[in-house]
């Protein structure tokens, strides 16, 4: 006995299943191998930059810290801690704008109401930092740290605006040590960063204690790391 012939499937069912299909690889990439995220304000400028609300799209590799933690250096996303303040547009999403960022929820695509920062590993577990040297730097278990990529850092001039002056200069935080699962991260362009610091930057005296003032990221909230501009154009390139 022959079979009926099938009938071809409608061509706006195909067009929705080949939709679906494409939505649901992409959902899967970005929730586990790379994820695009836009610069959500001025903190990391020049190395990221936010312009007039658009900033830099970056992708950031979601599996980079499967088999362990950030090294200092790295330029990451995580999850804002609740003692942070935000750095991400806010307000409450009305309409289509709250089904467009719930869609970003659950895909992945597109805005979402994720609370996210990015910013630079400075220290990792165990490490002893402070600021500043002679010279201004930040010190790392006991090392100067030359940082090229730092923009606009608070005044500091060694004998006058230091962190020995009358008036100190707000570049400089006591001595502290990164508790272990906990990460350091600063924001290159430092006068302008919600960072781990950002408590501590104080000119007063006398300077507030380290428990105080000094806020970590725990390892377990890092996203992933930033390897790569894509969009604008004339901005793509690697993130070092």
């Amino acid at each position: 006995m022959s079979r009926k012939p099938t009938k071809p499937r409608p061509l706006w069912l195909s067009l929705l299943v080949n939709m679906l299909a494409a939505l649901i690889v992409v959902a899967l990439v970005q929730a586990f191998l790379v994820k695009a995220y836009r610069v959500p304000s001025a903190s990391m400028e020049q190395t990221l930059q936010s312009v007039d609300g658009g900033g830099d799209r970056m992708l950031v590799n979601r599996a980079a810290y499967l088999s362990g933690e950030p090294s200092r250096g790295d330029v990451v996303v995580f999850t804002r801690p609740d003692s942070w303040a935000t750095e991400t547009p806010t307000g409450t999403s009305v309409g289509l704008g709250a089904l467009v960022r719930t869609f970003g929820d659950l895909t992945g695509i597109g805005p979402s109401n994720e609370q996210y920062l990015v910013k630079r590993i400075v220290a990792v577990g165990g490490d002893n930092v402070s600021c500043c040297d002679a010279d201004g730097r930040l010190v790392i278990n006991g090392e100067p740290v030359d940082e090229p990529y730092v923009f606009e850092d608070f005044p500091y001039v060694q004998g006058q605006l230091d962190c020995s002056s009358e008036v100190r200069s707000a570049r400089c935080f006591p001595d502290f040590t990164v508790p272990e699962g906990h990460l350091m991260a600063l924001g290159d362009h430092r006068s302008q960063s919600s960072d781990s610091a950002f408590l501590c930057r104080t000119s007063g005296s006398p300077p507030p204690s380290p428990g105080d003032c000094m806020r970590t990221v725990p390892s377990n909230a890092v996203v992933g790391h930033v390897f790569l501009k894509v969009w604008p154009l004339n901005r793509i390139g690697t993130v070092d």
